[in-house]
């Protein structure tokens, strides 16, 4: 007999409503859009999870569901202000049973802690399991399994824990197996943002890449060139 098979899924939240950089996530970075360069980065994976990008059902995000088709990737619509909902509906839609979390403003995730989080989290048995606080901002993913996503959907309560997936189960951590990943020394700088939310982190961004030795940018090399940058 053969064994249960587990059917994971990475999840990207994505919409095209930034305040602070609206189309931000369509927006040029060398040669790619952002949603395109982690796409592409999520092709190194060497784990069989199903990657499904999480939009808005908004008339401004129809534009991410043509990306979508025309880049071979599956995309989920779902509420636009209520983003836990949108993930659960999206988990079960897809019947996910341990779910990756990540955002479409990261144009650098680290794909082989990826792969690594997915084994940490699955062979310890955890409910949630992260490696976001080790990593530098924006490379780092988050993990957990459907009944956690569930609990955390139906014990939601406060305004800012429908606006974030994770918020209610961080502020509830005993409640669940939760589990920190480490990661290499070198890649150890929390402190260092490689995320985009303003136009100088878009500048910044886009100067790692063309700076960059290879197409695919390693936390390593990203951060050394993020300490370059003024």
């Amino acid at each position: 007999m053969g064994g249960f098979k587990v059917n994971n899924g990475i999840i990207i939240q994505a919409r095209m409503g930034s305040s602070r950089l609206p189309g931000k996530v369509m927006k040029n970075f060398n040669g790619k859009s952002l949603l395109g360069q982690i796409v592409f980065r999520l092709k190194r994976k060497n784990n069989d999870a199903k990657v499904v990008i999480a939009t808005s059902t908004l008339e401004c995000d129809d534009v991410i569901e043509r990306f979508c088709r025309e880049n071979g990737t599956e995309c989920f619509r779902g509420s636009e202000s209520n983003v836990l909902e949108r993930y659960f509906q999206c988990a079960r839609k897809y019947q996910f049973d341990n779910i990756v979390r990540m955002t479409a403003d990261n144009p650098f995730p680290d794909i082989e802690e990826l792969d690594n989080l997915i084994d940490f989290h699955i062979s310890n048995k955890y409910d949630f399991s992260e490696c976001l606080t080790q990593l530098p901002i924006g490379v780092g993913m988050e993990m957990f399994t459907h009944d956690c996503l569930e609990d955390d959907m139906i014990n939601a309560y406060m305004p800012h824990h429908f606006e974030h997936v994770d918020e209610y189960v961080l502020e509830n951590k005993k409640k669940y197996r939760y589990g920190i990943m480490p990661v290499p020394r070198e890649k150890c700088y929390p402190n260092i943002s490689l995320t985009v939310d303003t136009l100088d982190d878009y500048k910044k961004a886009c100067y790692i890449l063309e700076k960059s030795s290879d197409e695919y940018v390693t936390t390593e090399e990203a951060i050394r060139l993020c300490m370059q940058y003024v």
